[in-house]
């Protein structure tokens, strides 16, 4: 199902009301994970956040979590989208990861 989602408790639950999703959205934080580095004196930061909108598109379940990296080899990659608050800070640590194997 596409829509609207906000978070409760890291959980996210659907809000079919856009003025209570627009508000919800505007007033909360949706940082999930931000970690950032420097390699060869440039800053490279990795962003997990929740996204608000279910970005499956009808394939499979609410994908509502996006990491990307900024900056270094992997500059404005979407590492990936998760459905959930756990899968979300697990696939930071691996994006993490994918950093740290650049300063390596």
């Amino acid at each position: 199902m596409m829509g609207n989602y906000i978070l409760r408790n890291n959980v996210p639950v659907p809000e079919p009301n856009i003025i209570a999703w627009a508000l919800w959205f505007e007033s909360n934080d949706k940082i999930v994970q931000k970690s950032r580095f420097i390699i060869d004196n440039k800053v490279v930061e990795v962003s997990t956040v929740f996204l608000g909108i279910d970005h499956s598109f009808h394939h499979g379940p609410p994908l509502l979590f996006e990491t990307m990296i900024f900056g270094g080899r992997h500059d404005q990659e979407i590492i990936d989208r998760y459905s959930t608050y756990p899968e979300a800070v697990e696939g930071h640590s691996w994006a993490v990861s994918l950093v740290h194997s650049e300063i390596e």
